[in-house]
């Protein structure tokens, strides 16, 4: 098929011999990216007619699940990072086996598989890949792939993305936007933290549990033993000043690995479960997207319930060291 020519979000095909067993899923909003355009154009020239495009608006699990019920053994994943997790959600657990196209700002996932960052050595890759079964993060049995936040970072992506569509992404905004977060600093969340059996109590403005060696690698903090072990890296900031924060988000801006002990606590749990206190719902950000959640929140490690397919020399050294 013609990657001019996609289905709609809401088509149904069947496969069968000779028909497409590729479905690349696109967000339809992205089309209207010249870039973007003509990333997706690149790479289904390269999938040829073994691949299908499928556009979905707001969340991608439903075009996801569809494709699974029609039969597609390889489901693509071509977004940022947000896009990724809705398909892994819905990839979790069945035969399907996922791929990812990077199409986001930061792309932490498809960077920790060592994806191209080019979009015909990406869509060649795919084909040429191995399927490995990895282990996933999961809050409240939503799947997560790089990192969950609560308290401050979803306001600052609040305030990110309102910015992003009156200004246009850069990083300066991205800064001012976390500058202008802090500045408008509430009181602390007083949480108590259930870590593998032990509780504790906690007044924090902010918690950030990570799946993503490197994403940890990039903002330079110690951690990414615990993502190898299949645990989690749990980031409780210290700090509950405007000051203590500001010199903290800093720190983070920094090149280079950074000792933050004195800033944050580290716990790497490998069950975790977060209530706050006469509350019912909390809001938080998973890879990029936001919603609240039923308290408490539960965290936990899936083991092979999702194979991704890796690109051919990343594939060699996994199998050469399984």
């Amino acid at each position: 098929m013609s990657p001019s020519a996609p289905t709609t979000s809401g088509a149904a095909r069947p496969v069968s011999a000779g028909r497409p067993d590729i479905c690349v899923i696109a967000n339809a909003r992205s089309g209207a990216s010249a870039r973007v355009s003509e990333t997706l154009h690149r790479a289904m020239t390269v999938f040829g007619a073994r691949a299908e495009l499928r556009t979905f608006t707001g969340d991608p699990a439903p075009v996801a699940e569809q494709a699974i019920r029609d039969g597609f053994p390889i489901i693509v994943a071509a977004g940022g990072d947000g896009t990724v997790a809705g398909v892994a959600h819905a990839l979790a657990g069945t035969p399907a086996v996922m791929g990812v196209l990077p199409m986001g700002t930061f792309n932490y996932f498809a960077r920790g598989l060592h994806t191209p960052a080019d979009a015909t050595e990406a869509a060649n890759a795919i084909l040429e890949g191995e399927p490995h079964d990895i282990a996933v993060g999961s809050v409240n049995g939503k799947v997560f792939l790089n990192n969950v936040a609560l308290g401050l970072y979803p306001e600052i992506l609040d305030e990110r993305e309102a910015a992003y569509k009156r200004w246009g992404r850069s990083r300066i905004l991205a800064h001012w936007s976390t500058l202008r977060t802090l500045l408008r600093l509430r009181r602390p969340m007083r949480l108590r933290i259930v870590a593998d059996g032990e509780a504790q109590m906690r007044r924090t403005p902010m918690i950030f549990i990570a799946r993503s060696a490197y994403q940890l690698d990039q903002f330079g903090v110690v951690g990414a033993q615990a993502i190898s072990d299949d645990r989690f890296a749990v980031y409780i900031a210290r700090q509950t000043t405007r000051m203590g924060l500001l010199k903290l988000a800093w720190r983070l801006m920094r090149p280079g690995k950074v000792d933050l002990t004195d800033c944050l606590e580290l716990l790497t749990p490998e069950r975790l479960v977060i209530d706050q206190p006469k509350r019912k719902r909390i809001r938080i950000a998973y890879d990029g997207e936001r919603e609240k959640m039923i308290l408490p929140l539960t965290f936990r490690i899936d083991h092979h319930v999702l194979s991704v397919i890796l690109p051919p020399t990343k594939a060699a050294v996994v199998k050469g060291s399984a």
